[in-house]
């Protein structure tokens, strides 16, 4: 295993969500926790879980949460670790209220945002900032972007090869 990542849910109906990320985790061989701990129910844990991150082994966290979505800033907030937001679409305002919720952060306490349900991007980018440090992970994202671009010429061909 290269690294260690947190994946702190606002609740347990955020795990569809976090499904793609977890699994582009387990693809590349990076150790991750999961746990529910919500911004507003649970403050105290969530603040313990960052503040204790660093010391436990790991790496970089990852806070999922919907609507008010404050989780990744408060995650934030007590850590020097990255965090990486990964906002949850809602009923009410299709997700941008959770991305706004998640990506204003103010200045000294940065939040990686990325879509909304954009679980596999969160995995993804929490492999990038690792194989910084582990090398073994910078190969597996460079053969895993060679292999998108090949899919992608070979859906280029295919088409062509339609069209005619």
């Amino acid at each position: 295993m290269s690294g260690k990542v947190s994946v702190i849910m606002g609740s347990k109906s955020d795990f569809d969500v976090v499904k793609p990320c977890l699994k582009v985790l387990s693809d590349f061989g990076v150790e991750y926790e999961i746990h529910v701990y919500s911004a507003h129910r649970t403050p105290s844990e969530a603040c313990e879980a960052a503040a204790n991150a660093a010391r436990l082994g790991f790496e970089a966290i990852i806070g999922v949460a919907g609507k008010a979505a404050a989780l990744a800033g408060v995650l934030a907030a007590h850590t020097s670790l990255p965090v990486i937001g990964l906002p949850v679409a809602t009923s009410m305002m299709g997700g941008l209220d959770s991305l706004l919720s998640t990506v204003q952060m103010p200045s000294g306490v940065p939040v990686a945002t990325v879509a909304v349900n954009g679980g596999e991007n969160a995995g993804l980018l929490a492999v990038r900032i690792l194989s910084v440090k582990y090398p073994d992970l910078k190969t597996k994202l460079d053969e895993h972007r060679r292999a998108m671009h090949d899919k992608t010429l070979e859906s280029d061909k295919a088409l062509a090869a339609e069209l005619r």
